[in-house]
């Protein structure tokens, strides 16, 4: 029983450290984002606003939940009330698992409003990884992948 309840606790540490990696933010370039020419723009910020980027939820959190909720209903009852501990265990568990991770990989985020020196204006939602001003001056930043960052 001891043995299956670490081996449920280190499969989902191991899952949730793969899982909860990933960066939206306005410093975090993916590796195929390197090497690459991007487009820049010049502009000024109108508005910011702080928000929640919502985390993802995969079958990682599920997987990882339902082992540990599997493990620990393997030690209750005997028989019949065993099989059904274990098949709760594992439901409530992936469920349970399912929304840990998606509130882990939830993150803080900006909606930042910014006016480009062509006039167009543009909404730009990111990660928190710097403070913008009303007013202040800021690149914009465009991938070829589509994806589009303010920086200072």
């Amino acid at each position: 029983m001891i043995r299956s309840t670490l081996t449920a606790l280190a499969l989902g540490a191991a899952l949730c450290a793969t899982a909860c990696g990933s960066s939206q933010g306005s410093k975090t370039y993916s590796r195929r984002e390197t090497q690459r020419s991007q487009e820049v723009f010049q502009g000024t910020i109108l508005r910011v606003e702080d928000i929640t980027i919502e985390g993802e939820s995969t079958a990682l959190g599920a997987v990882g939940g339902g082992f540990l909720g599997y493990a620990l209903g393997s030690g209750v009852g005997r028989g019949s009330g065993n099989k059904i501990a274990k098949a709760g265990g594992t439901v409530g568990g992936a469920v349970a698992g399912s929304a840990i991770e998606k509130k882990a990989r939830s993150s803080a985020g900006l909606e930042i409003e910014v006016e480009l020196d062509n006039g167009d204006l543009l909404v730009v939602v990111q990660e928190k990884d710097d403070d913008f001003v009303v007013g202040d001056r800021v690149r914009v930043i465009r991938a070829p992948n589509g994806v589009v960052r303010v920086r200072q």
